[in-house]
This record gives structure tokens, sequence and C-alpha cells, in this order.
């Protein structure tokens, strides 16, 4: 109930209850638009370019379905589209099966030290990585967002895995060598 108040409010443009949506979502989306940024002030800039557009669009939600999914949809959209301008991707046009890779990580393994990893991926990469595996989107839900084909969703993907497969193994090794 406290929820559909603030949301009315913030659709009559009220400040202060559009400052308190933000300060109750902040932190949590900060956290998924930095799977999208390449470091801490850009992903700052595109959660406050992301609030903007929640903030200039509210009155489209209907209270249909869950009202942060829908600011999620938003915030996630609001980050590609820079990715998109600077045309990052790149293009391949090869059939690659989707084939499960798993990679084994070690409980030595920081959650820290596995997001730094995937936060230094390439771009194109990081972009798809985030989109399949960690927002469960499809290749072809991923391909449509990045305006990429799926080959090329695909083989960003595999070519993620790669590296980060690569990353890992690094930092268990450095890890185990730590312990030894």
């Amino acid at each position: 109930m406290l929820l559909k108040k603030l949301i009315k409010q913030c659709q009559k443009n009220n400040i202060e209850a559009q400052k308190e949506l933000y300060n109750l979502y902040a932190q949590k989306f900060f956290g998924i638009v930095l799977k999208y940024s390449s470091n801490y002030p850009e992903a700052q800039d595109n959660l406050q370019d992301a609030f903007i557009k929640i903030f200039e669009k509210i009155d489209q939600y209907k209270y249909q379905g869950s009202f942060e999914g829908w600011m999620k949809r938003i915030l996630i959209n609001t980050a590609l589209q820079k990715y998109k301008k600077q045309k990052v991707y790149e293009l391949i046009h090869t059939n690659i099966p989707d084939e499960p890779e798993n990679v084994v990580i070690d409980q030595d393994l920081s959650l820290d030290e596995l997001l730094n990893c995937i936060q230094n991926l390439p771009t194109r990469y990081r972009m798809v990585f985030n989109l399949y595996i960690l927002d469960g989107y499809s290749h072809q839900e991923v391909a449509d967002k990045l305006d990429i084909s799926l080959g090329t969703s695909k083989s960003n993907l595999s070519r993620a895995r790669q590296i980060l497969r690569k990353e890992v193994e690094l930092l268990q090794n450095i890890n185990s060598d730590k312990h030894a």
C-alpha cells in the first residue's frame, strides 16, 4: 500500500516522493547497473540516468506486474543504450551451438573476485554474459536488446566464458599459492 502511494506521488512530480523512491531502490539497483558499466563512476551515471527515465515514464506504469521489475527493465535498457550507440559488438555470423560450459569455482574464490573478473571483461562480452547468464535472457532476447545477430550473442558468450575460465583459474592458482 505504501509503495502504491509513493508511486502516485512520484506521478505528480513530488520531489520528496521521488527522493524517497530513489533512496529505497538506489543501493539495490546500483549492483545491477554496475554489471553493465565499466567502472563505479560510469555506474553512478547510468543509475542517475535510469532514475531520470523512471521518473519521466512513471505515468506509464499501470500497476500490473512488479513495479521493481518495471524499473529494472528501464535500468538495464538505459545502461545498454550507451553501448548500442558505441557499436562495441563484434559482428559474427557463424552458427555456434548452445553448449553449457561449466566453470568449477574454488570455494576460496570470493564473490568480489568473481564479480571483478566479470567487470573486467571486454564490454561486448560483459553485456552478453550479464544478460544471458546473470539476468536469464535468451540469446534471441540478448540479440534483440543489443541489436546484434543471434550468432554474435552466442559467440560473445562463448568468448566471455573462455576469458572468465582463464581468469578464475589464475585466481584459484594465486589463492592456492597463498594458502600453501
